[in-house]
């Protein structure tokens, strides 16, 4: 059975959303590991996902002192022999992913959560993958709001991108 690690990132919450919503609790349902990737606004959304599995984050740019002060603003996390860095991705010059991978470029990773553009991402760059689960509750100029799952089994890892409706799950990438 893989490791299955559920990945959200730019909640925005109590701005954008009052809670994330059902469909996204639902399919994180069973997952052994929540990270989220930064611009949560409040650490209710800790508390909220908590419920739900064990919590990793990071603060991102928008998110207030309270965030700040107890979350790193990156980190490296090591599960099942695979080394994930997450970061938000937001700064100065070239692309969040750009920004991203610059972050680790002297640590080694497997895979680069990251969030910030709100643009859901699942891509091998360079043997990393790099995973942006786009926004639950601020899909901006996508069509659908998204999170993500990561698997990990024998040091291998995968994502996968869900995108949704009020409802239903419209589609898996």
């Amino acid at each position: 059975m893989p490791y299955r690690v559920g990945v959200i990132s730019d909640t925005h919450i109590p701005r954008r959303a009052k809670y994330i919503p059902d469909i996204v609790c639902k399919k994180l349902n069973g997952v052994d590991l929540i990270i989220h990737a930064g611009d949560l606004i409040d650490l209710q959304v800790i508390e909220e996902l908590s419920k739900i599995a064990p919590v990793e984050a990071v603060y991102g740019n928008v998110d207030l002192a309270s965030v700040r002060e107890r979350l790193p603003q990156k980190r490296v996390l090591s599960i099942e022999g695979v080394l994930i860095g997450v970061v938000h991705g937001d700064g100065a010059g070239g692309t969040t992913i750009k920004r991203a991978a610059k972050a680790f470029i002297d640590e080694k990773t497997d895979c680069i959560v990251y969030g910030h553009s709100h643009i859901p991402f699942a891509e091998r760059i360079n043997g990393i993958l790099m995973f942006n689960p786009g926004s639950p509750t601020d899909r901006r100029k996508q069509l659908y709001p998204s999170f993500g799952i990561l698997s990990i089994s024998k040091a291998l890892i995968d994502g996968e991108l869900f995108y949704f409706d009020d409802s239903r799950l419209i589609m898996i990438t």
